[in-house]
C-alpha cells in the first residue's frame, strides 16, 4: 500500500512538472491559432516613431499570425508584454541607461516571458521593431509597393538578445524608383532622404551640390564683375566656369549667401559649398599662389571653405558646411586641414567598379591612397559613390560584387556618410529596385552576404519566375573577370559583353517570362529582359530593326518612360536612333 501511494505521489509530481513546463511554454507563444496573451506596451510620452512602430508591429503580427495584440501604456500583470522604447520597465529589467534620442542603435531582448525593444527615440526603437520583424519573422520591405509578409499559425518567443548599430551614420541612394518614399526609407533604415519629419521620425538632409555657381551665378555678376570667375587662358569665363576663390568679394558673397540659405532652410544637417561640375578651375596668380602654399587645388578649396565655416559657426553651431574632393580637387591638401564643422565629400567617379577598392585593382590604388589621407586629416568624411552605368542605364552592369567590400572600406576610413548615386532621372535602370534595397541593407551592415540578400529579393519580388531570374543574375555576375575593368561610362562594345552572353540571357529570361504567374510578375520580368534587349539593339542596330527587337525595346522604353543614359532623353534617343 505504501509503495502504491509513493507511485501515486511520483505520478502526480511528474504530471505537475509536465503541466508547469507545458504551461510555461504555452505562455511564451507570441501567437498560436489566432490567440495571444501578449500586449504591446508603449510609454505615454513615446515619440511619434515609437508609436508608429507599435502600430506596425500590431499590424504585421495580425497579418502574420491572425492575432491583434492590444497597445497600451498601462501593462497588465496578468499578461505578457512587448515593451517598446526605453521605459522604467526596461530600466528595471535590464539596468541599461537611456539612449540619446538620435542614437540609432537598438536592442531587442527576451527577459523571462517578456520581449523588450528599445533604442534612441528618434529612430532607434523603430529600427529595432523593423529588424525584429525582418530578422525573426521574415518580413521584407523590398520596394515601396512590394512587402513580403509570411504567414504562420504559431510563433513562440525564443531566448533573444540582439543589438545593432549602423556601420555608416548617414545613408541613402537616389534611385528614382525609391526616391521620395519616406515610409519605405524608414523600413530600410535610409536616413538622409530629407529633410522630412513625419510619423516615422525624421530624415536628415544634405543641401544640394555644385553650389558655388548657385550662390554666385555668372548670369547675375559676370557683366559687372567678371573678376569673380575663373581665369582660363587669359580670359574670365562666363559659362562652364568656376569661381575665383582668392577674390575677397567672392568669399564675402559666399559667407552671406550660404548663411541666408541656412536660415531659409533650417532642416538640413549639411550645406554644400562646392565646386561646379567642370574642370575650369581658376588659373589667376592669386589662386595659383594659395594652391602652391597648400598642395594643390583642394588646398585652395579647403582654405576658402574653412573661412565660410568659421563665419557661420556661431549662428549655426550644430550645422556643417560640406565641400567636394572631386576630380581635380580629389587629392588631399598639404599644410591645411578642414575645420571641425566642415564635411569633405569624397567622390569615387574615376574608380573601377568591377573590382572592390581593397582588392588591389591598379585603377583603384590612387583613390584608396587619397581616401586614407583624407581620413587622417578630415574631421568628417562623406563618400559620394556610384552604382549605375551613366552611359547606358538599362544595360547589364554587374557591380554587386563590389558593394559590400567598398562600403566596408568607407566605414574603415571613418566615413560618416555614404551617398550612392544611382539612376535619378527615370525608371527602368538595370535591377534598380533590387540594387536600391541591397545597398541600403549593406549601408546599415556591410558584413552581410550580398548574394544572400539578392536571393531574398529575387525570391520575394519575382514569384514563380524567381529561379530563372536568379540564373540571369548569376550569368551577369559571371561577366566580371580579374583582367577586365569598367567604370561608370561604358558602352555596348565594351569587352565585358559578348553575343554569347546575350544568347544565354534571352534563353533564360524567355523562360522566366513564361513562368510569370501574374501581370505584375510578368512586368517585373519584362523590365529585367530590357537589359539584354537594350544591349542587343545597341550592338546590332540594323539586325534589331530586322528581327523586331528594336520595336520591342522602344515599346518597353515608352511603357516605362525609360531614359537610356544620363545625357540623353528618351525622345532624343528615338530621334537619333
Amino acid at each position: 500500500m505504501r509503495q502504491s501511494n509513493q507511485r501515486i505521489v511520483r505520478t502526480l509530481f511528474v504530471a505537475a512538472l509536465l503541466f508547469s513546463v507545458v504551461g510555461a511554454r504555452a505562455a511564451n507563444w507570441l501567437f498560436r491559432n489566432g490567440k495571444s496573451n501578449y500586449q504591446i506596451v508603449v510609454a505615454a510620452d513615446a515619440s511619434p516613431s515609437e508609436r508608429t512602430a507599435a502600430l506596425e508591429l500590431q499590424d504585421y503580427l495580425l497579418q502574420i499570425g491572425g492575432v491583434q495584440l492590444p497597445i497600451t501604456s498601462e501593462p497588465d500583470r496578468r499578461r505578457q508584454h512587448i515593451f517598446l522604447g526605453y521605459s522604467p520597465q526596461v530600466a528595471a529589467l535590464t539596468g541599461e541607461s537611456r539612449p540619446m534620442a538620435d542614437d540609432e542603435r537598438f536592442t531587442y531582448r527576451s527577459v523571462g516571458r517578456d520581449l523588450l525593444i528599445w533604442g534612441g527615440s528618434q529612430r532607434g526603437t523603430m529600427y529595432g521593431v523593423f529588424t525584429f520583424l525582418e530578422r525573426e519573422l521574415g518580413v521584407h520591405w523590398l520596394t515601396p509597393d512590394c512587402t513580403v509578409v509570411p504567414q504562420s499559425r504559431q510563433w513562440r518567443l525564443p531566448k533573444l538578445d540582439h543589438s545593432e548599430q549602423p556601420a555608416i551614420g548617414y545613408r541613402y541612394n537616389n534611385y528614382r524608383c525609391t526616391r521620395d518614399q519616406p515610409v519605405w526609407s524608414a523600413h530600410v533604415k535610409e536616413n538622409m532622404q530629407g529633410p522630412v519629419t513625419n510619423e516615422y521620425g525624421n530624415q536628415e538632409g544634405y543641401w544640394r551640390c555644385h553650389t558655388m555657381g548657385q550662390l554666385v551665378p555668372s548670369r547675375e555678376f559676370y557683366a559687372t564683375h567678371p573678376e569673380y570667375f575663373s581665369l582660363r587662358d587669359g580670359k574670365r569665363l562666363s559659362w562652364n566656369e568656376q569661381l575665383c576663390l582668392s577674390n575677397p568679394d567672392v568669399l564675402a558673397l559666399c559667407k552671406e549667401r550660404l548663411a541666408a540659405v541656412m536660415r531659409k532652410h533650417p532642416g538640413y544637417r549639411i550645406y554644400s559649398l562646392s565646386q561646379n561640375d567642370n574642370y575650369n578651375f581658376c588659373q589667376c596668380p592669386d589662386c595659383a599662389a594659395i594652391e602652391a602654399q597648400y598642395g594643390g587645388h583642394s588646398g585652395l578649396i579647403v582654405w576658402f571653405v574653412n573661412q565660410v565655416a568659421d563665419a557661420v559657426r556661431e549662428e549655426f553651431p550644430d550645422k556643417y558646411v560640406g565641400t567636394f574632393a572631386y576630380q581635380y580637387s580629389r587629392k588631399p591638401p598639404v599644410g591645411i586641414v578642414p575645420r571641425d564643422n566642415v564635411v569633405i565629400r569624397l567622390c569615387s567617379i574615376e574608380c573601377c567598379f568591377a573590382h572592390p577598392l581593397t582588392a588591389g585593382c591598379p585603377q583603384n590604388e590612387a583613390f584608396m591612397n587619397d581616401m586614407q589621407t583624407w581620413a587622417e586629416i578630415a574631421p568628417h568624411l562623406f563618400i559620394w559613390d556610384y552604382i549605375v552605368d551613366y552611359a547606358q542605364y538599362v544595360a547589364p552592369w554587374p557591380n554587386f560584387q563590389v558593394l559590400a567590400p567598398n562600403i566596408r572600406a568607407f566605414r574603415d576610413n571613418k566615413a560618416i556618410g555614404v551617398f550612392e548615386e544611382a539612376e535619378y532621372q527615370s525608371l527602368g535602370a538595370e535591377f534598380e529596385e533590387m540594387k536600391s534595397w541591397v545597398v541600403n541593407q549593406l549601408l546599415w551592415n556591410p558584413e552581410q552576404d550580398t548574394d544572400s540578400l539578392v536571393a531574398i529579393f529575387i525570391d520575394g519580388f519575382y514569384g514563380k519566375a524567381a529561379p530563372r531570374v536568379m540564373d540571369y543574375y548569376r550569368l551577369c555576375q559571371s561577366l566580371v573577370k580579374p583582367d577586365l575593368h569598367f567604370g561608370i561610362y561604358i558602352r555596348e562594345n565594351h569587352a565585358i559583353y559578348t553575343d554569347d552572353f546575350l544568347r544565354q540571357a534571352f534563353a533564360i529570361l524567355d523562360e522566366a517570362r513564361g513562368q510569370a504567374d501574374s501581370d505584375i510578375i510578368r512586368q517585373r520580368v519584362e523590365r529585367v529582359r530590357m537589359q539584354p534587349l537594350f544591349l542587343h539593339c545597341m550592338r546590332h542596330r540594323e539586325q534589331s530593326r530586322q528581327d523586331g527587337t528594336w520595336e520591342e525595346l522602344i515599346t518597353l522604353m515608352r511603357k516605362y518612360n525609360t531614359r537610356p543614359r544620363e545625357n540623353q532623353t528618351l525622345e532624343e534617343f528615338l530621334r537619333n536612333g
